[in-house]
């Protein structure tokens, strides 16, 4: 029978945001791809540093250990073939259990992004994130010079989500943009009691939550109990305050899907509450947070919402 990734969390990943190609990448920027891939080929035995999503990516893998496979992580990248040799390479220098990969050079990879099933995509290129994006497909594009994740927390996965046009839909963001925070605050007040609609990170969050159930990794730093091994803790991290945090709160609920933290900052930029939860990846919509973001822990931008307006077509 043929292989198959279904019931499994796929990751799909580029070059770039799995290791640190920032030297060779601007080469490859150049236009000037032949030299790229001479550089890569001389530096074939010369495992890559890690990248600003190596951390998440280890710390995914680590819930195959000892069990079946729950998680792949696939390499999509618009790389050369020859590149992808030590892509290959350092993974196997760092213990990395990556066996998939598309290498495109320099054609967008997103097209395959279905076949491959994957339910998350993480790369550095823009475009090919809101291809992703329109594809429906949850995406960011990760800052490369990103703080890199804390090693504080070997056990455990840390991901903290923006709310609105994140987790949520944009439909509260859009009164908030075009009507203020005195009509945002009164709009979601009034309908604290109906769901938001989901945002494009809804599956990640809903795929993280079965993976914790299915690994039975229920246990918090609080002492509840839970199978040994890797674990999960994610947060909500939100510009929203009360009284407009009860309609985001209800939403969960309403999902049946919890976060171990929540973070109402009415409006406090959130670098630096970012660096106390020390997440392995952040997630945002805005670039502005991103950037506060970034000087303390990786983080990407999801490039969606009203405040990501679609650029003209070229």
């Amino acid at each position: 029978m043929p292989a198959t990734l279904d019931g499994q969390l796929v990751v799909a990943i580029s070059s770039r945001a799995l290791f640190d190609f920032e030297e060779e990448n601007r080469l490859f920027e150049a236009q000037d791809d032949r030299a790229y891939m001479q550089l890569q080929l001389q530096r074939l035995d010369q495992a890559a540093r890690p990248g600003v999503a190596f951390s998440l990516v280890r710390k995914l893998l680590a819930f195959n250990q000892g069990g079946p496979m729950r998680v792949q992580v696939v390499m999509l990248s618009r790389n050369d073939p020859v590149s992808g040799l030590r892509v290959f390479r350092s993974c196997q220098h760092y213990g990395l259990p990556i066996e998939r990969g598309v290498f495109t050079r320099g054609q967008p990879p997103w097209r395959y992004l279905k076949p491959l099933r994957a339910q998350l995509f993480l790369s550095a290129n823009d475009a090919d994130v809101r291809s992703a994006l329109q594809a429906g497909v949850p995406a960011a594009r990760v800052f490369p010079h990103s703080a890199r994740a804390s090693e504080q927390h070997p056990d455990e996965v840390r991901i903290a989500f923006d709310g609105d046009a994140v987790l949520f839909s944009d439909e509260a963001e859009a009164i908030f943009q075009r009507d203020g925070l005195d009509a945002f605050q009164e709009h979601e007040h009034a309908h604290s009691a109906t769901p938001l609609s989901p945002g494009p990170f809804k599956p990640v969050l809903q795929a993280l939550h079965a993976l914790q159930v299915s690994h039975g990794s229920t246990g918090h730093d609080d002492g509840t109990p839970g199978a040994p091994g890797m674990r999960i803790r994610t947060a909500l991290v939100t510009a929203r305050s009360a009284p407009a945090h009860e309609r985001a709160m209800r939403t969960l609920m309403d999902w049946q899907i919890g976060v171990d933290e929540a973070m109402f900052l009415g409006g406090l930029a959130k670098g630096e509450f970012l660096r106390e939860f020390e997440p392995d990846f952040f997630f945002d919509d805005q670039t502005g947070h991103v950037l506060s973001a970034a000087a303390h822990v990786p983080a990407g931008h999801v490039d969606a919402g009203v405040a990501n307006p679609t650029p003209p077509a070229a």
